[in-house]
């Protein structure tokens, strides 16, 4: 029976970083990042490519190519064999640690970089309509805030009662949900910059204090109770991360608007403060971003909209002399 090699064990890490996109072909310590140890010793491993298993001390960059370039050919986006070819040049880097390879093949490989699609954020009034049909939903609240202060998944589901000063109109940003070793923690925002106080006005005002009046808390007591987390479950645990981007999902699809991934709300907030004339200094401080010259390469991104008013006023500059 073949024992679990030390490349299995550089895969699992790697599987954990990558979700579900890693558990392919080149994929798993059963196939490509397949270190397979016979009672022999090291010089029986072997890497399951197709056709078929490599000596892993005669495995060439060609080897690693052909196979990446298979992957392309029968279908595989490019952002998924750009994983495949993580996963393996990570199995592999343990390998070279070991002395069991002299060097890296599949960092040697070549792809095309992996273009991301760019997804156009909402309008104003495609905003409007979301937070319109979400009113009624328990998470209103939440994609009002990440609407109003660009917040981050996690600074909203993070955000606890003591940090909403109503009677000075302040919300402080202290803390983040987020997961680790499979479980859900509290712990502090990751920059200095991410530390912000921001003014409590207006709709985000309004929703709280809805939201606040609404709240029920049933079951037994529980630590998390103590956290006075303002968006929770029913019992007082804390909103899953995933069942926020849910609920999100759900009510953008029932309202008819483009699909963006939960994090245009916050790109969507960059841009209105863009189109509102907001300078990227104050954006900044809104945002939470460490250096404003993040927030000016965001401002800078010019959009569609934004290209046919900028072509428009050349257009109407140079056309005023014609006669």
């Amino acid at each position: 029976m073949a024992a679990r090699g030390p490349l299995e064990r550089e895969e699992g890490s790697h599987e954990q970083h990558h979700g579900r996109a890693a558990n392919e072909p080149g994929r798993s310590a059963e196939s490509a990042g397949a270190a397979r140890r016979a009672p022999g010793g090291p010089s029986r491993l072997s890497l399951a490519l197709t056709p078929g298993p490599a000596p892993l001390d005669r495995l060439s960059v060609v080897a690693v190519q052909d196979y990446l370039n298979g992957r392309v050919r029968a279908g595989d986006s490019l952002a998924k064999v750009h994983v495949i070819r993580a996963v393996l040049a990570a199995a592999l880097t343990r390998a070279m640690r070991e002395d069991l390879v002299p060097r890296n093949v599949a960092r040697l490989a070549v792809l095309p970089p992996a273009v991301a699609a760019r997804q156009q954020p909402w309008s104003a009034d495609e905003a409007r309509r979301f937070l319109s049909r979400a009113r009624s939903d328990p998470l209103y609240a939440a994609f009002v805030l990440m609407l109003v202060y660009g917040l981050r998944r996690g600074e909203v589901l993070g955000l606890a009662w003591p940090e909403v000063d109503f009677g000075n109109a302040t919300l402080y940003i202290r803390q983040q949900l987020f997961r680790a070793g499979g479980l859900l923690q509290l712990g502090p925002v990751k920059t200095a910059a991410g530390r912000r106080e921001l003014p409590l006005l207006g709709i985000a005002r309004d929703a709280l204090m809805a939201h606040s009046a609404m709240q029920v808390i049933g079951g037994p007591y529980s630590a998390w109770a103590r956290r006075e987390l303002v968006f929770t479950t029913g019992t007082g645990y804390p909103v899953e991360p995933r069942n926020l981007a849910r609920s999100f999902h759900r009510i953008a699809k029932a309202e008819g608007l483009p699909p963006i991934r939960l994090h245009g709300l916050r790109q969507t907030t960059v841009t209105l403060l863009k189109t509102l004339g907001v300078p990227a200094r104050d954006a900044m401080g809104i945002l939470g971003h460490s250096r404003v010259a993040v927030t000016l390469e965001i401002y800078t991104d010019a959009d569609d909209p934004s290209r046919k008013e900028a072509i428009g006023r050349i257009s109407r500059l140079l056309d005023r002399g014609d006669g």
